[in-house]
């Protein structure tokens, strides 16, 4: 069984699509600590004035001892409604925007408490828009232990992988030679960003999954998976 896994993230870029396809199941590692300046609450989407930030507002005190489980949104700012408005203004005239709209619609009139589910709703549903049928898992049913690399062997020896697939900067910290140890094979995505037409301009690459698929639509998965290097397992 191929497995991967990563930290719940706000509007994801391509990558982490494809290397949830790459794998038969896909861990949200929502127990981890929330890193500040991270893509837990933000990404950039595209402007006529090239990328902005859609940054979800969240109570800081005391992150450091908090799981991204516990991080709990600061909806006393107009977040949603601005987030709303931008990708209107922005992605309105795009060829598959109205699509998608009603969905985006939706969840900004809803009033979210923590981040992890918000970030891991939307995720589900991109997954499901995109046609990836990769198995969704949740890290808080289960008692992965350790950190960093040994985390993540725990999660393998848990759920029994033989593989598991990492992103490029797994390389600078898994302990290769102990996954292999253990019999399980570990592979890292070196992913490709691919071009597609967009709005306003130059292409801009490293965008929300949003841009694409406003863009795209139907033909999203085939552009994130064009000319990426085969899984070797």
């Amino acid at each position: 069984m191929i497995l991967t896994g990563h930290q719940p993230t706000y509007l994801p870029w391509l990558g982490l699509f494809h290397k949830i396809s790459l794998a038969d199941s896909f861990v949200s590692f929502n127990q981890v600590q929330y890193l500040t300046k991270d893509w837990n609450n933000r990404n950039r989407i595209k402007t006529p004035q090239g990328p902005m930030w859609l940054t979800v507002p969240v109570l800081s005190k005391g992150y450091l001892k908090k799981k991204i489980t516990e991080i709990e949104i600061n909806n006393s700012l107009p977040w949603r409604r601005q987030h709303w408005r931008s990708l209107l203004a922005n992605y309105r005239r795009s060829p598959y925007f109205q699509n998608f709209s009603d969905f985006f619609e939706d969840v900004y009139q809803r009033e979210w408490h923590f981040l992890a589910e918000l970030d891991e709703y939307m995720l589900k549903w991109f997954l499901k828009t995109l046609g990836i049928q990769t198995r969704f898992l949740d890290a808080s049913q289960f008692e992965f232990q350790g950190a960093k690399s040994e985390l993540v062997l725990d999660m393998c020896r848990q759920l029994r992988a033989d593989t598991c697939v990492f992103g490029a900067l797994g390389k600078e910290y898994v302990k290769v030679e102990e996954f292999e140890t253990a019999g399980i094979k570990v592979v890292f995505q070196d992913y490709n960003h691919p071009t597609y037409p967009q709005q306003h301009g130059a292409f801009v690459s490293h965008l929300s999954i949003v841009d694409l698929l406003f863009n795209c639509g139907p033909d999203s998965l085939a552009i994130l998976k064009k000319d990426q290097i085969p899984l070797n397992v």
